[in-house]
């Protein structure tokens, strides 16, 4: 078993204990996600595939706020922007703009032309560490700059 599913699965615990209704739904809602995502693949489950599941159930409530926002529900979009800053706590440390446009440059100067192909050679490197909307602007402004 992954070390992140195993500390999603200790602090639901810890929260069951605690009574902390919001964040034993929250968790319970994760882990039901992930062990979805468990049955999707063939391979056994790494921290990658969970982080996957973290960052799409943060970007589903992220939306949720942005529409919560736009109608004047401030309290359920409070409520999910408090899911989104709890499920980010489970994240590993984002990977920073200088790291993304070295790797950028490199697939770039190893012959890599088109957006594809460069995306095709960072995405993997940066896999939950930093999220393909931030590396896509990256590499058009590599490739802008080259010309």
């Amino acid at each position: 078993m992954a070390e992140l599913v195993a500390r999603l699965r200790t602090d639901l615990a810890a929260a069951r204990k605690a009574q902390n209704k919001p964040l034993t739904l929250l968790l319970g809602t994760i882990l039901a996600d992930v062990q979805n995502r468990a049955l999707e693949i063939p391979s056994e489950l790494t921290d990658a595939d969970t982080v996957d599941v973290l960052r799409k159930g943060i970007k589903k409530r992220r939306e949720a706020v942005d529409i919560y926002t736009k109608a004047g529900r401030t309290e359920l979009a409070d409520k999910e922007g408090f899911e989104v800053a709890t499920l980010e706590q489970y994240l590993p440390a984002e990977a920073g703009d200088d790291d993304i446009r070295a790797a950028v440059r490199d697939a770039i100067a190893s012959g890599a032309t088109g957006i594809g192909a460069i995306m095709g050679r960072v995405l993997p490197q940066f896999r939950g560490r930093a999220e393909g909307g931030r590396i896509n602007a990256i590499v058009r402004e590599e490739l802008a700059a080259r010309g």
